[in-house]
Order: structure tokens, then C-alpha cells, then sequence
């Protein structure tokens, strides 16, 4: 992503409302995953996720980060998270395998997807689970992804036919933040064409941002019972067979 942007990602990842709702989320998908399960956030960036695994209980000497960011790892050093490097996505040289892969936001920033996937595949014990999000659906594609520098949007048969063929077995594929996609499709089809890219975040106002955070947790609820049928981003939940 370009520099101001990532500074200004960096800046929001401890209070805005998407970050936090997609880290509990995550959070609460790894609440019957043993304590002491080693775990891999790739594309950890400045290490808000490892913060709050840690704070469930899980020893920072059983978590793991990578990202391509100098910046956002040497936050994570100063942070306390030693085992986290400055590495490449697409192919991760890491000497141990996991019990767990997170990657939030992280592959469509990937040229060779593929490669990734088989990469991340190798890393994974026998077992071993995959949580994977993605912005989801070209219709939404907008100057935020052109700053994030992404290579594309997925849907969520994409997603599952990618983890397939590179031997995952999908558990669970739902679309997220399913009842802000209407609003969010909108607003990237009203702008227009001529306007230079930017990206879409920034802090809302506190009542706003905390009316959001409530809105995503209650989906974040119901993805325990049901999946949706559409979502500004998509996730699978993978298995590496044993």
C-alpha cells in the first residue's frame, strides 16, 4: 500500500471499527483451538491481532508474525513479538510448521495468489486450519483498492476453488459485513470515474464508529448459526487433511 496510506492504517488499527470487528471475529473462531497452538498471522502488520490473542490467554512464545512491512514489524518488535519478520507472503521460509494460519486482508495483495496458497499449505501441520479473509466482489472495486494496491476482489466460489486445488478442505465460506455491502456498492458506483483514487478509511465519529462496532458484532453472532449470501469481504475457514 502507499506510504501515507499504510501510516494512516497503522494509526487506526487499534480504534476503527472494521479492524476491531474482524479481530473479534477472529478471536472468537479460534475460542476452541487449544491455548497452546502455535499460530502464524500473516500479514500481521502492526501486531493488533497477536495483541488479542494474547490477551485470551495465548503465550507470545506460541505466536507468530510475518509481514512485508518493515514498519509495521518494528512495531510488533517493540511490542514484544520477537518471533516476527519481515518476509514475503508468497513465500513464507519459516523453519517450523503451525496449528493455525490467519491471513486478514492479505491475499489479494498477492500477485501469484496460487504460489501463496501452496506456500501456506506447506507451512500447515497435518490438521492444521486456515482462517483466510478477502475483499470480496469486482463490483466493488474502487481507488481504495488501487491504494491498497491490490490485484483483485474475490467471491466466495473463487475463494473455495483457489484453497481446493491446492488441497484445503473448506469447513465454513461466508461472505462479511453482509448488511453494509448495499451502502458500501453504492457509494463506490456514485463516485466518479474522473476522481483521483483514495482510500476509504479514515476515523468516523465516535457514535458512528461505536454504532458499527455493535452492527458487525451482532453478524459476527450469527455467523455461529448461518452464512450470508453477500459481504464487502469474504472468508473460508480450511483444514490441511491429516
Amino acid at each position: 500500500m502507499e506510504k501515507d496510506f499504510e501510516e494512516n492504517y497503522h494509526k487506526l488499527e487499534s480504534s476503527h471499527w472494521w479492524f476491531l470487528s474482524r479481530r473479534k471475529y477472529v478471536t472468537q473462531l479460534l475460542e476452541n483451538v487449544p491455548k497452546d497452538a502455535t499460530i502464524l498471522d500473516i500479514g500481521c502488520s502492526s501486531g493488533h491481532l497477536l495483541m488479542d490473542m494474547e490477551a485470551t490467554g495465548r503465550s507470545k512464545d506460541n505466536l507468530w508474525g510475518i509481514d512485508i512491512s518493515p514498519e509495521g514489524i518494528a512495531l510488533c518488535q517493540e511490542f514484544g513479538y520477537t518471533n516476527t519478520q519481515v518476509m514475503d507472503a508468497q513465500n513464507i521460509s519459516l523453519s517450523t510448521q503451525f496449528d493455525v494460519l490467519i491471513a486478514s486482508d492479505c491475499l489479494e495483495h498477492l500477485e501469484q495468489d496460487e504460489k501463496a496458497l501452496k506456500n501456506w499449505y506447506s507451512l500447515l501441520k497435518p490438521g492444521g486450519k486456515l482462517l483466510v479473509f478477502v475483499p470480496a466482489f469486482m463490483s466493488l472495486w474502487s481507488g481504495h483498492d488501487v491504494v491498497n494496491m491490490h490485484y483483485r476482489r474475490y467471491t466466495r466460489a473463487e475463494l473455495k476453488t483457489k484453497l481446493k486445488a491446492e488441497g484445503f478442505m473448506i469447513k465454513k465460506a461466508s461472505y462479511w459485513n453482509f448488511l453494509l455491502f448495499t451502502p458500501v456498492w453504492l457509494i463506490r458506483k456514485l463516485k466518479k470515474e474522473k476522481d483521483l483514487p483514495s482510500g476509504d478509511l479514515s476515523m468516523p465519529p465516535a457514535p458512528v464508529n461505536a454504532a458499527l462496532k455493535v452492527l458487525i458484532s451482532i453478524e459476527n453472532t450469527l455467523l455461529r448459526f448461518l452464512s450470508f449470501p453477500v459481504g464487502v469481504s469474504v472468508f473460508c475457514i480450511a483444514y490441511k487433511p491429516k
